[in-house]
């Protein structure tokens, strides 16, 4: 078959557009960028799934996130309820993935011996969510802290829309959410506790 000139020049304007076309972001460096835009502000959330029980202490305090501490590969972001400074969520990039780590401080900065536990990705998810099911240490550490009923928690951060983050607890019998609203950052509350002590690094 002859190919008229006009037909070549097709094909290669065709070549040359998808030579130039980026590459399409891996959803979770996308995901990640986006709480990376937030770096340096402070939310508030309120609760919107929980048990009235369970959950009685997150329903009647005011919440506050502040996305404190950023870098290429690492996120860190305090969780204040209250007057409770102790909670720090860590995001970090990994080899195979990303991790989500729960880090609790007592009031004297250091270690809660509930800490450290959160879980890594197993697949590639979205740029609007990423689910974290729970690692093998933190099921050892609920297991030897009598928290067994905490061993198939799966942890999810999402963005249900643009102005909005969700943190979601799910198991079996048990749903919690936090929605944070992105659009009216509000003035951050006092450095969690152990700050000072366990973050400059």
């Amino acid at each position: 078959m002859r190919l008229n000139k006009f037909h070549l020049l097709a094909v290669g304007a065709t070549a040359a557009l998808a030579a130039c076309t980026p590459a399409e972001q891996n959803p979770q460096d996308a995901f990640f960028d986006a709480i990376l835009a937030h770096c340096g502000n402070a939310y508030e959330g309120r609760v919107t799934t929980g048990d009235p029980e369970t959950d009685q202490t997150w329903m009647n305090n005011r919440i506050v996130i502040e996305v404190r501490e950023c870098t290429d590969t690492r996120i860190r972001i305090p969780l204040h309820v209250g007057d409770n400074h102790s909670r720090t969520w860590i995001i970090s990039k990994t080899a195979t993935g990303l991790e989500l780590k729960h880090d609790h401080r007592l009031e004297d900065g250091s270690d809660d011996p509930m800490t450290m536990y959160g879980g890594s990705t197993i697949s590639p998810g979205t740029p609007y969510e990423q689910a974290f099911p729970v690692d093998e240490f933190s099921k050892q550490l609920f297991t030897e802290l009598d928290a067994t009923v905490s061993l198939t928690n799966t942890w999810y951060m999402s963005f249900p829309d643009e102005n909005t983050f969700r943190y979601r607890l799910s198991r079996e019998n048990r749903e919690f959410h936090v929605d944070v609203d992105l659009s009216n950052p509000v003035e951050a509350p006092q450095a969690p506790w152990g700050w000072e002590d366990h973050y400059q690094y």
